[in-house]
């Protein structure tokens, strides 16, 4: 939308942005970013919860198991079996609940990465856009001043032509009605007054 908006340079190719409006959209981005940060926080906060209660009710379904087998169990054996399953529940849960969380913090790792690699390139492509306006802009002027030169020049040489055609046509002992003062139509410059 700012290329559109700008000044076209003609010619060139090139186009001027309004540096505010372009800094203030830069800006815009920068504070966006701790929103980005701060839903992160929040997505691992949530998560943490999860695997909370995750481990909160799979603690519930231990206990249960643990007083329906001390109820149905009276046999040692089979209690300690019971136990030793129990066990194994424990485990798998929180190997998973340590799986999910490195998930996450790999996830939130991988994110923060990817929003500071956005903001190099943002920051790399206003500069290069910068450059490329500073450039278009010394072009146009460079096309400016030759163009004023090349009129100068044209100017300076009516005026050079003009000024030998006057001191051609008043050069003394002149013979001819053609070639005197005046035949062509331009009149010699009056004498100086005599002091």
């Amino acid at each position: 939308m700012l290329i559109v908006e700008g000044f076209h340079i003609p010619f060139t190719g090139r186009t001027i942005v309004d540096e505010d409006v372009f800094l203030a959209q830069l800006d815009l981005v920068r504070a966006n970013l701790p929103d980005a940060f701060e839903k992160a926080e929040k997505l691992i906060l949530q998560r943490e919860d999860i695997l909370l209660q995750a481990e909160e009710y799979a603690q519930e379904v231990m206990d249960a198991a643990e007083q329906r087998a001390d109820q149905l169990l009276d046999d040692l054996g089979i209690i300690q079996q019971a136990e030793l399953e129990a066990n194994q529940i424990r485990q798998r849960v929180q190997q998973e609940c340590e799986m999910i969380q490195e998930q996450t913090r790999t996830e939130i790792e991988r994110m923060r990465l990817q929003a500071q690699q956005e903001l190099v390139q943002l920051r790399q492509l206003a500069l290069e856009e910068c450059e490329d306006i500073q450039s278009g802009a010394d072009e146009y002027a460079d096309a400016v001043l030759v163009s004023i030169e090349q009129q100068l020049t044209d100017m300076l040489r009516v005026i050079r032509n003009g000024r030998q055609q006057l001191h051609h046509n008043v050069q003394p002992g002149l013979s001819s009605e053609t070639d005197a003062p005046g035949a062509s139509g331009l009149r010699p410059p009056p004498n100086p007054p005599k002091k």
